[in-house]
């Protein structure tokens, strides 16, 4: 298996460009306080953004209607067709800031990730929309009985590769395309690479496989590196390193689907995370 350095994997851009942007990095700054967007007019859902951008005071919310909502436990995980799931985007592409679903939080908003009293920001800018699928959750109880770990106690990633920016608090429907296994700090954190449905790549890409090296190269190695400048160490894989195909996406989903069922029952402790079960 071949390792690229961070650096490296910019010369991976033009084999897949309409995957990848070349936009000019924006930080969290660009979002005004205060404002409501539409997330999608699929569903209903609104916005609401709060405090300052690039403070800890900064939070995105959801409502449907008059009602606050959570974007974890309250917009359903399956999309309007068959195979198809709802991804809540917490990162906008070619954006730094590490913006993420706060699950401790009550009707958990979106906020910037914060470490040793410092908001997090990514080093350079992720070349891919991210976010997570939600009624999914990571179960840190349950160890994976290949992989001998156990999950991050997070809902589960996603990757969108399509081909162009996805504002942070839009619901995307996406279809997925594979799966690899991250371990992070000893931790399964699965990454779902997936397209948005109404993404001009949507009808060449149904499967792992149909989705250029390039880019899956550059999801692997971006991650696997992402966090030395900060003198961690690198991230490792499962399953020799290899993505998964689509139908192995969709079990790992449903899996994760059926533990975010046992948490928000109550079946499984949930500790200092919130459900709205309180």
């Amino acid at each position: 298996m071949k390792f690229f350095s961070p650096v490296a994997l910019l010369a991976l851009a033009p084999a897949a460009a309409s995957a990848w942007s070349t936009a000019t990095p924006r930080s969290l700054s660009t979002v005004r306080s205060t404002r409501t967007i539409p997330a999608t007019i699929l569903h209903g859902y609104t916005t609401d953004t709060s405090g300052e951008a690039d403070t800890e005071s900064f939070r995105l919310t959801f409502s449907e209607g008059e009602s606050t909502i959570s974007p974890w436990h309250d917009i359903p995980l399956k999309g309007s067709a068959d195979g198809t799931y709802n991804a809540v985007i917490e990162i906008p592409k070619m954006t730094k800031a590490k913006m993420e679903v706060a699950t401790k939080e009550p009707n958990n908003p979106i906020a910037q990730d914060i470490k040793k009293g410092k908001l997090r920001d990514y080093h350079g800018p992720i070349f891919w929309n991210y976010g997570c699928l939600p009624q999914t959750w990571e179960d840190p109880n349950a160890e994976h009985p290949e992989l001998k770990c156990f999950g991050d106690d997070d809902p589960i990633d996603v990757v969108e590769i399509g081909s162009k920016a996805i504002a942070m608090g839009t619901v995307a429907e996406v279809k997925p395309l594979g799966v690899i296994a991250m371990i992070d700090d000893g931790e399964l954190d699965w990454k779902v690479i997936a397209i948005a449905v109404d993404d001009e790549l949507a009808k060449e890409y149904n499967d792992i496989d149909d989705v250029p090296d390039a880019v899956k190269d550059g999801i692997r190695e971006w991650f696997r590196w992402y966090k030395t400048p900060d003198d961690k160490p690198l991230n490792g894989f499962g399953f020799d390193e290899k993505w998964l195909d689509a139908k192995a996406a969709g079990e790992v989903i449903e899996e994760t689907h059926e533990a975010w069922k046992k948490l928000r029952s109550g079946e499984i402790e949930a500790g200092k995370i919130w459900t709205g079960k309180e």
